[in-house]
């Protein structure tokens, strides 16, 4: 299975902030990054987590991310990055601009 996404993509994470046992780090919603790997597909765990059975297998990303557009106050070099892994449902192309 592949993705929506590609390496390279600029992406931005959904600024959802629905209830229950959501997987998507709240400091990582709504921020822009980069699609730095594609890891293959997986049941969903928001829905595993509540005993249902997870399908249909959701593609999971691994997506950079600049500190200073996570942490606007961030004090380190601004080269420092983050990577975190997130499922496609969680991502939408960025706005070009």
């Amino acid at each position: 299975m592949s993705g929506r996404f590609d390496v390279g993509d600029t992406v931005r994470v959904r600024a959802a902030h629905p209830p229950g046992h959501v997987r998507t780090p709240h400091f990582i919603r709504g921020k822009s990054g980069r699609i730095v790997d594609f890891m293959g597909a997986y049941r969903n765990p928001e829905e595993l987590a509540y005993g249902r059975p997870g399908t249909p297998d959701i593609p999971l990303y691994r997506v950079l991310f600049n500190q200073t557009e996570v942490w606007p106050d961030y004090a380190g070099s601004v080269t420092d990055t983050t990577v975190v892994d997130i499922y496609e449902h969680w991502l939408e192309p960025a706005e070009k601009g």
